[in-house]
């Protein structure tokens, strides 16, 4: 299981990548995509949306279950992953890149010390 050292990771098995530009790519885990099996379908938030920290912002389906997605932070949606309509399995394929959901304007950059750091996820999913 891969767990990128320059991210930061929730206990519901989401990853944050705050960018150069302020804002934060958001996406689910190799544990996360490993346990739901083979992803048939991402459903996203709008952009503009505004959602609190521990929200739930959609739902990924896949052939085992669906599992709501959960905001690691408080933020605006300000971009979906658009290849996901076409292509969920991406996230199956790439979680850390090709397969990211959102981005978002972070409301409050003191909330990301409250996230997990890569060895305390690892832990997590020992």
């Amino acid at each position: 299981m891969k767990i990128p050292s320059n991210l930061s990771y929730t206990r519901d098995h989401e990853w944050l990548q705050v960018e150069p530009d302020g804002t934060a790519r958001i996406g689910i885990t190799d544990y996360a995509q490993d346990s739901l099996g083979d992803i048939t379908f991402v459903e996203l938030p709008e952009v503009g949306r505004t959602c609190a920290a521990g929200e739930a912002f959609g739902v990924v389906e896949s052939v085992k279950a669906a599992s709501d997605l959960f905001m690691p932070v408080d933020g605006e949606v300000v971009e979906i992953n658009p290849a996901l309509e076409q292509a969920p399995e991406t996230v199956n394929q790439d979680p850390y890149e090709g397969g990211w959901l959102i981005r978002i304007k972070l409301s409050d950059p003191d909330q990301l010390a409250a996230l997990l750091s890569p060895e305390a996820y690892g832990k997590l999913t020992d």
